[in-house]
């Protein structure tokens, strides 16, 4: 693997696990897609840290769950906004 991509998988694994950040919070600040960053985090990382990545995996799997909510919330401010015109 090129050692630029090895750096960027970590970096955003480090990113993840340190903030808990999503995926597209992730990539808006690596400056990268959200596909690049979940394809470097499923199946690149597994081959440089299986310890960061099960980690990282943890905060994947918790930020999957919680979606629906803040979903929600997003609805619930624009509906708020819109009313408030």
């Amino acid at each position: 693997m090129n050692q630029a991509i090895e750096r960027r998988v970590l970096k955003a694994a480090e990113y993840i696990a340190s903030t808990g950040a999503t995926v597209r919070q992730a990539a808006r600040v690596l400056g990268v897609s959200k596909s690049t960053v979940h394809k470097d985090l499923q199946t690149r990382l597994p081959q440089l840290s299986g310890a960061l990545a099960r980690e990282v995996n943890a905060v994947l799997s918790r930020n999957k769950a919680e979606r629906h909510l803040r979903g929600g919330e997003a609805t619930r401010r624009r509906y708020a906004r819109m009313k408030s015109r």
